[in-house]
């Protein structure tokens, strides 16, 4: 995760230091932000590791795997394991196209303002909308990862009785409030305390991630032939038989493996943005591929008994580590699982600020005027930042049912792979024209360009065809059924997009330039909003 928020503005610049690098960024850096008619407003003083450290955080290798292996093994057996590799190959594909994207256009709010550059206002904010809703739901999904954590830790934490209906997903809302309620304030008021914070939950995921491989290598009890077994899981009546157990168990993999774009979306804050975001993106992809990989291989070689019904349930892979490295070496393994869990809520809340900022800056948000706006206090935009925690906790109250886990998850990744692909089609489109140039000094595929773009929308687009499929299992596993909640998936992706959309068409794309207090003066792209 990255050590500084830098939302600093040159008109609150406290320190001479701040100032003199604040004057002394490059010409080229310059030129990154020139093009959008942006003035410099933030502070660049990230260097490669903190890019590579935020792509590697959203993504957070011990939440996503700790999270969902119970769905993965329940639905696919041992064997599932396989969709690791499969969605690193996909996701990888996608990486590589923003890569391009990053090294040709370095400016915050990456998925916004590149969409922005290949296509028009329309779709841009479409795809910065997707995105930022896609973050904010991901912010209560990876909040909810705590319940499948804490409570193994300590049973204090699991305020509600446990004969209590829906013990586990309200007891879940409470320790996911908690945790936005902190990530608001750090987010909004604390810029040092971040930087301490997110440096320190980096060094801990990444020490604890080796020592978990390491320690369940020393205890495997069978062979890696275990990854080609189903595990005797029922296909009967389903679709597709084992190929359809196999789609729904993708969804513990494709969970995990999003959020590389985050290391881009801190270009303006970055030392030589052009070369180190795409650097780190391929780097936190790869790192976060190779270390789970082994952690997921590893656990399913050491289990003493995959048929414990245990690993199929909540906090499986909790239950599993406890179960090989016993209560004292487990204990300390899942201390470190909550503390990655914080760090990624903290990213991905971040994340969320960046995005907003960038498309409040176009005053392309309802109130963005307001948005945008820098603390002359705290050096951060402190209304984003609250206004995004509390849409987070509304999220989880408004979700809330026997499902809530599994539901929450499913519609974040659904909106993240939106997201993408109304980058990636654009792409392609500018490059079936003729008409996309990447960087020439800069990262780029040359003539696999092409091959790989086609693939990563046939990916983003199959994924989200597979995600958003109304299935019971994912999105009405228990009793009472109800349509509207096994179509899911599909309602409620399709209202955020609908009504954000037909806001934006009728009311916000009429207001829509860059905020004065952002605009260069000498030559602005478009006409600055005055304050009110």
């Amino acid at each position: 995760m990255v050590p500084l928020i830098g939302f600093h503005t040159r008109e609150w610049f406290v320190s001479e230091s701040h100032e003199k690098t604040h004057k002394q960024a490059s010409a080229t850096d310059a030129e990154d932000i020139d093009e959008f008619g942006y003035k410099p407003s933030l502070v660049r003083s990230l260097g490669s590791f903190h890019t590579f450290a935020a792509g590697i955080s959203y993504i957070s290798i011990l939440t996503g795997t700790f999270q969902l292996f119970y769905l993965g093994l329940a639905s696919g057996g041992p064997s599932y394991w396989w969709s690791w590799p499969l969605v690193f190959v996909g996701q990888l594909m996608v990486a590589l196209c923003f890569c391009e994207l990053a090294a040709r256009y370095p400016v915050a709010g990456s998925i916004y303002n590149w969409s922005k550059r290949l296509s028009h206002h329309g779709v841009s904010w479409l795809a910065g909308w997707t995105m930022l809703t896609a973050s904010i739901v991901s912010i209560a999904a990876v909040a909810l990862a705590l319940q499948a954590t804490l409570p193994e830790i300590w049973s204090g934490f699991q305020f509600i009785p446990e004969d209590t209906t829906n013990a586990e997903a309200l007891n879940g809302v409470i320790l996911a409030a908690i945790l936005i309620v902190f990530t608001t304030l750090i987010n909004a008021f604390g810029t040092k305390l971040m930087a301490q914070i997110n440096s320190t939950g980096v060094f801990i995921e990444l020490i604890a991630a080796v020592l978990l491989i390491i320690l369940l290598a020393i205890n495997i009890v069978r062979g890696p032939q275990v990854v080609l077994s189903s595990g005797g899981i029922d296909t009967s009546g389903r679709p597709l038989g084992y190929a359809g157990a196999f789609l729904v168990a993708m969804f513990a993999s494709l969970y995990v493996m999003y959020g590389f774009d985050t290391a881009s979306s801190l270009a303006e804050e970055s030392h030589d943005p052009r070369r180190n975001a795409p650097k780190a993106i391929l780097r936190a992809l790869f790192f976060s591929f190779l270390l789970g990989g082994l952690i997921l291989l590893f656990a399913l070689m050491s289990a003493p008994d995959l048929s414990d019904p245990a690993f199929s349930q909540l906090g499986g892979l909790q239950a599993l580590v406890l179960a090989v490295l016993g209560p004292y070496g487990g204990t300390v393994i899942l201390i470190a699982v909550a503390v990655a869990v914080v760090v990624c809520a903290l990213a991905v809340h971040a994340a969320a600020i960046r995005l907003a900022f960038a498309m409040s800056r176009d005053n392309n948000l309802p109130a963005g005027t307001k948005l945008c706006t820098i603390s002359p206090r705290f050096g951060t935009p402190v209304v984003s930042s609250v206004t995004i925690g509390i849409i987070a906790i509304v999220l989880l109250l408004v979700t809330f049912s026997p499902q809530i886990y599994t539901v929450v998850t499913s519609i974040a990744i659904i909106m993240i792979y939106t997201a993408y692909l109304l980058v990636t089609v654009p792409m392609l489109v500018q490059r079936l024209r003729g008409t996309w140039q990447p960087r020439p000094d800069g990262f780029s595929l040359g003539r696999w360009g092409l091959p790989v773009n086609v693939l990563a929308i046939i990916w983003g687009g199959v994924m989200a065809v597979n995600l958003a499929w109304p299935r019971n299992e994912i999105y009405n596993a228990s009793e009472p059924f109800h349509w509207y909640l096994q179509w899911g998936g599909v309602l409620l992706p399709g209202i955020i997009l609908g009504a954000g959309f037909a806001y934006y068409w009728t009311v916000q794309r009429h207001k829509t330039g860059v905020v004065a207090e952002h605009a260069r003066v000498d030559v602005p792209t478009e006409k600055p909003v005055q304050e009110a």
